[in-house]
């Protein structure tokens, strides 16, 4: 075959399998198994579904390639030669494309099960470290707990005693410390002019160590005796209270901030009226409230909702906007956080790539929204 028609002689007209190249599908595979998990583990799991989509693509190895005619001399001499060449090696050629395409299916099915089996190593390491995490904070709280005794829980809702063990429960729904202080340093900004800043429900202390780390005074009250002496082991200053009776001791305009996260779906409607009605009361001017919940509009977030027995009710973003106007809040708004790590894939088509774009906005919505309410 003349070699100025652009292809190589050795080739006879068989697109090259060269552009798969599997060591790198490989060595990606093996990055992401090392860092999984990790920004570096995410680029990885692009790169080799990338990779593996590129090869979805070339793997059909065909004698039928496109005649290309190349400008000059050549080009013109090769053309009509070509197609000539071309059926007279086909009996030759044919036989080793069915074997490439024969290599190359069996080599992507190979790479699809290592694929898998990297997967599950990665979920099985991940699990193994949460556990791990979960049970050194569980053996902290005990450690901090200390011989005398006090009560599970002073909150006044129904359910609040509905678990044994509510540190363990929350610690397994919420994640790790480290997890829950990296999603809520979003709203440590919004209170750097706001001290003194309270935190109701404040659980382990997370965002009571970030605003300490930013120079913001706060200080936290819990209703749960485990989550105050953890807390207090962090040397954060926080008091074991129910939220509503420790707001009403408080003086009038005393408060430059309120947070509240993961907090007012606990609350019967009674009981959040009146949260809502003493945050307005206690805030000075220029006050903030900033109340996290889950977002029911999500239905991934409707099964984080119902797993915990001491919810009271899910609050539909218009529905909180509303009550904290009613509370007295001047200007209410709402931002939606934490949207899920997986989601559907654009196709290139534009209307399937619209209509998975609306599959998102519905099934795949952010799982929190944040209320944010300010005191004139």
């Amino acid at each position: 075959m003349p070699a100025g028609d652009g292809e190589s002689p050795g080739t006879a007209g068989v697109s090259s399998p060269a552009e798969v190249d599997v060591e790198a599908l490989v060595a990606q595979l093996r990055v992401e198994l090392r860092g999984g998990g990790t920004a570096g583990g995410d680029g990885a799991r692009r790169g080799a579904l990338a990779a593996r989509a590129q090869a979805e693509r070339t793997w059909p190895v065909s004698a039928e390639r496109p005649l290309e005619r190349r400008p000059g001399l050549k080009g013109i001499v090769g053309r009509p030669v070509k197609p000539v060449l071309r059926r007279l090696m086909r009996w030759y050629v044919e036989p080793l494309a069915a074997e490439q395409r024969a290599f190359n299916d069996a080599l992507l099915k190979l790479v699809d099960d290592l694929s898998e089996r990297l997967d599950s190593a990665l979920r099985a390491r991940d699990e193994a470290g949460r556990r791990a995490t979960e049970l050194e904070e569980r053996l902290l709280r005990l450690e901090r707990r200390g011989p005398a005794p006090v009560a599970a829980t002073v909150a006044h809702q129904p359910a609040a005693a509905a678990v044994p063990d509510y540190f363990a429960f929350e610690s397994r729904l919420r994640g790790s410390t480290a997890g829950v202080a990296e999603r809520q340093g979003v709203y440590v900004d919004d209170f750097r002019a706001a001290a003194p800043v309270l935190d109701l429900g404040c659980g382990r202390g997370e965002f009571l160590s970030l605003l300490r780390t930013a120079g913001v005074e706060a200080r936290g009250v819990d209703a749960d005796a485990d989550m105050v002496a953890y807390a207090r082991g962090e040397e954060l200053e926080v008091e074991q209270g129910d939220v509503l009776a420790h707001l009403e001791s408080l003086p009038d305009g005393s408060l430059g901030g309120i947070f509240a996260a993961q907090l007012v779906e606990h609350l019967p409607p009674g009981a959040l009226l009146r949260l809502l009605e003493l945050a307005r009361a206690k805030l000075r001017p220029e006050g903030l409230l900033v109340a996290e919940t889950i977002n029911p509009l999500s239905p991934l977030a409707l099964r984080n909702y119902f797993a915990d027995l001491t919810h009271a009710q899910p609050l539909v973003p218009e529905t909180l906007a509303l009550l904290a106007r009613q509370a007295g809040f001047s200007r209410v708004e709402t931002r939606f956080l934490n949207e899920p790590a997986e989601r559907l894939e654009l196709p290139e088509d534009p209307l399937l790539a619209e209509n998975a774009r609306r599959l998102n906005e519905l099934l795949f919505g952010p799982l929190d929204y944040a209320l944010y309410a300010h005191v004139a």
